[in-house]
C-alpha cells in the first residue's frame, strides 16, 4: 500500500511516498530555518505563507523522486494537529483536495504519533509494548504503544519542552536559532567539564521541568566571572540529556516494556543518544538525524497503522491545533 504523507504542522513542508509504513520511495522537505533567522523564532504568519509557496512543488518533487504517478497512490496522509494553526491548514487542506479531487482515501494523523512512527520506517517493526520518548521544541512526553495501536501517555513536560529549552539556553548564549545544534557543537568544545547545573526530578512523577534549568544559566550568567559559554553549555546539555535517559530507563522498567523508541528533533542530539545507550538495556531504537525532524515519511508511516480509520475527503474535517485525539492517545488522568 502506497501512502503520501504531508506534513506542515511547523516550519517544514514535507512530503513522502511510503510503502506498507515502513519503505520509503522518497522524502522531500522545504525548511524554513534561513527565513526564521532574522527573527530568532517562528513568527506563525510567516511559516504559513512559506508553506503556501512550498507545498506545491514538495508534492509534486516527493511524487517525481518515488517515480510513481497518481494511480499509484492508494491513499494520503496528513498532519491535522497539534501545531500551528496557519501552517496546519496549509498541508492539511492541500491533502483534502488531492484526496477528494482523486477520489483517494485521506487519513489524518497526529504529529507526535508521527515522530514515533519514524522508529518504522526503513526497519522491522519494533517489539511491542514500548515506552517512547518524543523530545523536541514542542513537545517533551512519555509514551506506553499497545500493540494494538493505543498510545497512552505517562508522562510530560510541566513547563519548556526540551527543544525549547535548547533554544532559550542557545538565545541566552548569543547562539544562532535554531539553537539546538550550535549548542552542541560549544559543549563539545568545553574543556574542563566541571560545571554542575541542577536537575528537576520531580520524583514520584514521570514529569519533566526544565524551567527551572534555564533559569540557572540565566542567573549564572549575570555573575562577573561567570564559567567559559562552553562550560556552560556542556553542562547544561548534560543535566537535559541526564534527566531524559534516566526517567525514561526508569519508566521503561516499571512498565516492562519490550523496546524504548526516541522521537522528535532533539533525538537527532548526538549527546542524547550516547546517554540513552548507557541507560537503556532493552532494545534501543532512534531514527537516523533526517527522520527524527518533520519529514513526510513519518507521517506517511503513521496512516499506514490507521489505514482502516481513513475517511472521505467529502466530510467535515478541521485540523486540531492544541490538542490530541483522545481515541488514540490519552492521558495517565484517563488511561491509569
Amino acid at each position: 500500500m502506497n501512502i503520501l504523507g504531508i506534513e506542515s504542522s511547523c516550519d517544514e513542508t514535507a512530503a513522502s511516498v511510503v510503502s506498507d509504513g515502513c519503505l520509503m520511495h522518497s522524502s522531500v522537505v522545504a525548511s524554513q530555518i534561513n527565513l526564521h533567522e532574522s527573527t530568532g523564532g517562528i513568527v506563525p504568519e510567516v511559516a504559513a505563507r512559506a508553506h503556501l509557496q512550498a507545498i506545491v512543488p514538495v508534492i509534486e518533487q516527493a511524487m517525481l523522486d518515488a517515480k510513481c504517478d497518481w494511480s499509484d497512490i492508494d491513499a494520503i496522509g496528513a498532519t491535522n494537529g497539534p501545531g500551528l494553526p496557519g501552517a496546519l491548514l496549509i498541508g492539511f487542506n492541500a491533502a483534502r483536495g488531492l484526496a477528494y479531487s482523486r477520489n483517494i482515501p485521506l487519513i489524518p494523523v497526529d504529529h507526535i504519533e508521527g515522530h514515533i512512527r519514524a522508529c518504522w520506517l526503513n526497519e522491522s517493526p519494533p517489539p511491542l509494548p514500548a515506552l517512547a520518548l518524543v523530545v523536541s521544541g514542542g513537545h517533551t512526553e512519555l509514551i506506553r504503544i499497545e500493540e494494538n495501536n493505543t498510545f497512552v501517555r505517562l508522562g510530560s513536560t510541566r513547563d519548556d519542552a526540551a527543544g525549547e529549552a535548547f533554544d532559550k539556553v542557545a538565545r541566552l548564549l548569543g547562539l544562532p536559532y535554531p539553537g539546538g545544534p550550535p549548542l552542541s557543537a560549544l559543549a563539545e568544545t568545553a574543556q574542563e567539564r566541571q560545571l554542575k547545573l541542577p536537575r528537576a526530578w520531580l520524583r514520584g512523577t514521570n514529569d519533566f521541568s526544565f524551567s527551572g534549568l534555564k533559569t540557572a544559566v540565566l542567573n549564572l550568567l549575570k555573575e562577573n566571572d561567570h564559567p567559559a559559554p562552553a562550560e556552560i553549555a556542556w553542562a547544561f546539555q548534560e543535566s537535559v540529556c541526564d534527566v531524559l535517559a534516566k526517567k525514561t530507563r526508569n519508566l521503561a522498567e516499571k512498565e516492562n516494556v519490550k523496546s524504548v523508541l526516541v522521537a522528535g528533533g532533539v533525538a537527532a542530539n548526538r549527546r542524547l543518544r550516547e546517554v540513552l545507550a548507557e541507560h537503556i538495556s532493552i532494545e534501543l531504537r532512534i531514527p537516523p538525524p533526517n527522520l527524527c525532524t518533520d519529514n513526510g515519511a513519518m507521517i506517511a508511516a503513521a496512516a499506514y497503522a490507521h489505514k482502516n480509520n481513513a475517511v472521505n475527503a467529502k466530510s467535515p474535517l478541521d485540523i486540531e491545533p492544541t490538542a490530541m485525539r483522545k481515541k488514540r492517545l490519552r492521558s495517565t488522568e484517563t488511561a491509569r
